[in-house]
């Protein structure tokens, strides 16, 4: 009997797999537990459905980061520290003061835990940072520190 399975089982295939089991094995294990459901016509489609919203969703997705990629591109976050001994920074700006005055200055959303590389800042001047917005699509923001 082929069986579309509804989460992962062990030694038989993932969640949203078609795969082949005996009858006993179908209807008093996969089925009774709710892990599997018949492979009808009708839930072959239901199936061909879900997998083309999940790839309308993830397109949707790539596209909405790639726009705020170039948004993200074009602009320059302005920040302050203050300066500590011999002309130095005193302390780091961190990748949350960094997502935080992004969205407060400019209104563009970007998680902290999203940084690639080094995300935290230790000196004056100009530093550009590098933030995966979505799988493969990676921004550089430019960050200019001032002195207070």
């Amino acid at each position: 009997m082929e069986v579309i399975l509804l989460q992962d089982v062990k030694k038989v295939g993932k969640k949203g797999e078609v795969v082949k089991v005996s009858d006993g094995y179908a209807k008093n294990f996969l089925l009774a537990r709710h892990l599997a459901v018949v492979a009808s016509e009708k839930s072959l489609e239901i199936k061909g459905q879900q997998e083309k919203a999940v790839q309308d969703k993830y397109e949707a997705d790539k596209k909405q980061a790639q726009e705020l990629k170039a948004k993200i591109e074009e602009v320059t976050l302005k920040l302050e520290a203050t300066v500590g001994g011999q002309g130095k920074m005193f302390g780091a700006i961190s990748s949350k003061q960094i997502s935080e005055e992004l969205e407060k200055q400019f209104g563009y959303v970007v998680d902290k835990k999203k940084f690639v590389g080094e995300n935290t800042i230790k000196t004056f001047g100009t530093t550009i940072l590098k933030v995966e917005l979505f799988k493969g699509v990676v921004a550089q923001i430019k960050v200019e520190v001032k002195e207070k």
